[in-house]
């Protein structure tokens, strides 16, 4: 995967997902936290370096809070000084949804969860080889199964 990858999957859609998990608003605002909810399902960003996953250098899989979908590997995870955990790139090419973003007068692509659709952060062009890609991530958009958990 590389940014010309991500810029097509953005214009053309984007793979197929696994699986699909649709719950009604009412759904998630009782499965997820107030801060969990805010950003997943209406788009929010937690301040940088607030975050509980900046600083985590624990092994296993990152999964979306929403649906537990396993998104990024901990091996892929790198420290970018952006203030958001970041990851070079998803566990699969079908768990992850691209779009255009032009809020807040920028332009952008927005990751979110294929599966549930869940807002997780964006991803840039300027990220370590050999991808050269930056997944910027929200730390309340998802949970870290450790590598017990994920049979590692």
């Amino acid at each position: 995967m590389n940014w010309n990858d991500v810029i097509r999957y953005a214009r053309h859609g984007s793979p197929e997902p696994p699986r699909r998990v649709e719950k009604t608003e009412a759904e998630w605002r009782e499965q997820l936290t107030p801060e969990q909810f805010r950003i997943t399902r209406t788009k929010g960003t937690e301040a940088p370096g607030s975050g509980a996953y900046c600083e985590s250098h624990a092994r296993g899989r990152y999964a979306c809070i929403c649906c537990g979908t396993e998104l990024f590997d901990s091996s892929l995870k790198y420290d970018s000084r952006s203030g958001w955990p970041s990851f070079t790139e998803p566990v699969q090419d079908n768990v992850i949804k691209y779009e255009r973003d032009t809020s807040h007068g920028m332009i952008r692509i927005e990751v979110m969860c294929s599966v549930c659709d869940g807002h997780l952060g964006h991803v840039f062009p300027d990220g370590p080889e050999p991808t050269g890609l930056r997944f910027c991530i929200n730390s309340a958009s998802i949970q870290l199964l450790e590598a017990e958990q994920v049979g590692e």
